[in-house]
């Protein structure tokens, strides 16, 4: 009896020591947070702006001065590419910075929140910071004297004022502080150059000096809405598997930033704060954040594809942009998926958006003002997808999306899709969005001339209605009664 009792003491210790170990892994259940995220559910679409004195070279941001055998520097050598890499803070000085203008075009475009760039993993703070003088407000940068020197709150300021969501971008691992990439040793690759197991002190200095910038940017902006923690290689050890373990570079050090003080210091403020701790996994990863991809399916959790316009992340003059077509297709994509949209522009070294930019988004903003209802506040409903559908759903109402081909004027006559696994829809007439006619929905019995055997959804437009809609075409329909019309053989 004894023995027994020992062993469900033991056992009862145990499980209380596993449940401590991985509370931090396990998502948020707090319904305030849980609740954001619903509500940030609901916008579908985003802004980012990856900015910084990176923009004066045209380069991708940061990485030329990390030092691993991918990066091309075109034979420069490494230590004189990296002294004027890290000078570029003497001569930024964006003369056409305006962040309302940058509001502007995004709202136009039917974007509902951003999130900057407030440092890379450069070290460049675009923002008022006591932490470092490697910032847009230190003498040193000659954009301080600018009364707009402190960019990332002039960026929320005018986000704010046009009614978006704010979130900011900011890097965990800081390759300009000499705690991270310390002088004393080589830096081989993207990770701590030192061993934090070793040293504890030097890395709780990092730690300490991170601590303190998540505090300026969570208390000195007012409400945030959503923290975007990038350098998923700064992680806590239970968190490193096999896909992310190569992350960590020849030595593997595991660089651990205590999260949960972390998200403390940034919910003081904020309690109702979003964080995206990307690729980590548990608690403070509110959101998983798939990067220049779009999954295949519905996935389990909430959900964010960020993408570049572009090829690159950053401004580059000769840089090649997707298609209105092919961005609102993502778009469409994403959403029926269950995702929300985040859509990346780099303004150039004097602080403007890219005129192929601008134009796409206003040619997206265009589409959105005639078909959002489709998009926003909506959730995903089976199949998701079919050929060239996307389906979703608010309320009573079920969104037919259909994808036009680039330059395919006027739409189709006739569409079809499959109803098995669909919700019963009303049959008879059914919305166009951004037109005053109708147009039937029917739900016809199995074709054999189809080579298709469960019935079928049909939308026909009478051949005498040209649907002049570009990009994609939004039938509203309703669940209700369905009534089935036999094929004709």
């Amino acid at each position: 009896m004894k023995k027994k009792a020992l062993f469900l003491l033991l056992l009862g210790t145990l499980c209380t020591i596993s449940f401590a170990q991985t509370d931090d892994q396990l998502p948020e259940t707090d319904p305030v947070i849980t609740h954001r995220i619903s509500e940030w559910q609901d916008l579908k679409f985003g802004f980012m702006m990856h900015w910084g004195i990176y923009a004066q070279r045209e380069v991708v941001e940061s990485w030329s001065i990390c030092n691993e055998p991918w990066i091309n520097r075109d034979g420069a050598d490494y230590y004189k590419y990296k002294t004027d890499y890290q000078n570029l803070n003497k001569t930024f000085n964006p003369k056409n910075f305006d962040p309302s203008k940058w509001a502007e075009a995004a709202k136009n475009a039917g974007m509902k929140y951003v999130v900057f760039t407030t440092k890379h993993h450069d070290g460049f703070c675009m923002f008022d910071t006591k932490e470092t003088s490697y910032s847009t407000v230190d003498p040193s940068c000659p954009f301080s004297q600018n009364p707009k020197s402190d960019i990332a709150g002039e960026v929320v300021k005018a986000f704010r004022e046009k009614g978006f969501w704010t979130g900011l971008y900011f890097s965990k691992p800081d390759w300009h502080c000499d705690d991270y990439w310390a002088h004393e040793w080589a830096t081989p690759d993207r990770n701590v150059n030192y061993d934090p197991t070793a040293m504890p002190e030097r890395f709780e200095k990092y730690k300490q000096f991170t601590h303190r910038q998540i505090y300026e940017l969570t208390h000195n902006y007012g409400d945030i809405d959503i923290l975007w923690l990038d350098g998923g290689w700064v992680r806590p050890e239970w968190s490193v598997n096999d896909e992310t373990r190569p992350w960590l570079g020849c030595q593997g050090y595991i660089q651990d930033i205590d999260m949960p003080t972390v998200a403390a210091i940034a919910r003081e403020n904020n309690p109702d704060l979003i964080i995206v701790d990307r690729s980590v996994g548990g608690k403070y990863e509110n959101y998983q954040t798939p990067e220049q991809q779009v999954p295949d399916s519905l996935l389990p959790y909430p959900w964010e594809t960020c993408m570049s316009m572009g090829n690159s992340w950053s401004y580059v003059s000769t840089d090649t942009y997707k298609s209105t077509n092919k961005l609102i297709h993502l778009l469409c994509d994403i959403v029926a998926k269950g995702g929300n949209f985040l859509l990346n522009v780099g303004p150039d070294a004097d602080g403007n958006l890219p005129d192929t930019a601008l134009l796409r988004m206003k040619e997206i903003g265009k589409w959105m003002q005639v078909n959002g209802e489709a998009i926003y506040g909506t959730r995903p409903i089976y199949p998701f997808t079919y050929g060239k559908f996307r389906f979703t759903q608010k309320g009573d109402k079920v969104y037919a999306i259909f994808l036009l081909d680039e330059q395919e004027s006027p739409a189709p006559n006739l569409y079809w899709f499959d109803s098995k696994g669909m919700p019963e829809l009303k049959t008879g007439k059914i919305k166009i969005l951004g037109s005053n006619k109708t147009t039937t929905l029917s739900l016809k019995s199995g074709s054999k001339d189809l080579d298709y055997y469960s019935p079928t959804y049909q939308i026909e437009i009478p051949n005498d209605y040209l649907l002049e809609t570009p990009h994609a075409v939004v039938f509203e329909m309703r669940r209700g009664k369905a009534k089935i019309t036999p094929q004709r053989y």
